[in-house]
């Protein structure tokens, strides 16, 4: 680090000057919306759209070796990361509301052409902002974002009952999702060494989760998960109307959206740089060399 302002990064033997991260906040309806935020305003914008149980934490490696060429925006959904984490009288922890907060919050700051990242809980995200206002998204990668019944996993056998008949007893079996240990498995699960991937990232979720009513919060948006899948023809859909450039960047071994969920997207885009990894459901934490060099190029290309 040189100085307090600006960060240096090797690119292919090049040091390239990028802007730092910035950790902002701003007011949507009422919810304080963090975000970080790298890289000049009049750079082509890519907006970060974060899965479960992550935040914006999951993107620090994209936003610290891309902001030499691109505006970088990651936000945290409310409930998650260092957004505010309203009750649930206070906020409908749906996907439709988290969109429409996500969508307001783009709009507040005046982001109307940009590409979309997106990963687990950031495809239901940016897919309704896509559908919504296709003529912004300039380019879609996506690191495990499912949009088909084929990509969902064997993981997904204990929510399909409580989705059948939420009860207490469906929803005590999905408790162990919210232990130190189902975090870990979910960061760890289908990588080649799970030593390459950063204990601190289910650390700091498992102290998110343990919030008052985190576990609560969570069932709803997992029980309106099934409210995705009944989306799924009108996504797909969008991207055979609409044909946005799109990067595929998958980790094959993801048990809840393995490589059949990314083979399907190419029955509906044409224009697909697809690559798959052999690692898990974050793909980013063991392959990030390999994944942000594909997204550099992609960009380039497509924008």
């Amino acid at each position: 680090m040189l100085g307090s302002d600006l960060s240096f990064i090797s690119n292919d033997n090049v040091v390239t000057e990028a802007y730092s991260v910035k950790y902002k906040k701003i007011n949507v309806d009422g919810v304080q919306v963090a975000y970080r935020e790298a890289g000049n305003p009049k750079n082509p914008a890519v907006v970060l759209l974060h899965g479960f149980p992550a935040s914006s934490h999951q993107y620090r490696k994209v936003l610290n070796q891309l902001s030499d060429e691109f505006y970088l925006i990651a936000p945290d959904y409310p409930g998650f990361g260092n957004s505010d984490f309203p009750s649930e009288t206070d906020y409908e922890y749906t996907f439709d509301n988290l969109a429409n907060t996500i969508n307001t919050f783009l709009e507040k700051l005046e982001l109307t052409s940009y590409a979309l990242m997106i990963q687990d809980y950031g495809a239901p995200v940016g897919f309704r902002l896509a559908t919504k206002h296709p003529e912004r998204v300039t380019a879609i990668i996506n690191q495990n974002g499912n949009a088909y019944k084929e990509g969902l996993g064997p993981a997904w056998k204990d929510l399909r009952v409580f989705w059948a008949n939420r009860n207490s007893a469906t929803e005590e079996a999905l408790l162990p999702v919210f232990s130190l240990k189902g975090l870990e498995w979910q960061y760890t699960h289908g990588t080649r060494n799970p030593e390459n991937v950063n204990p601190d990232t289910w650390h700091l979720d498992y102290l998110r989760l343990s919030r008052p009513n985190a576990h609560k919060v969570n069932l709803d948006l997992f029980y309106d998960y099934q409210n995705n899948i009944k989306l799924y023809p009108k996504w797909q859909k969008y991207l055979r109307d609409n044909q946005p450039p799109l990067l595929i960047v998958w980790g094959k071994n993801d048990a809840f959206f393995p490589e059949s969920g990314a083979r399907a997207y190419k029955r509906d885009v044409k224009n697909i740089d697809y690559n798959i990894y052999d690692t898990g459901h974050f793909a980013l934490e063991e392959e990030s060399e390999s994944i942000i060099k594909k997204m550099r190029a992609f960009l380039h290309k497509v924008l």
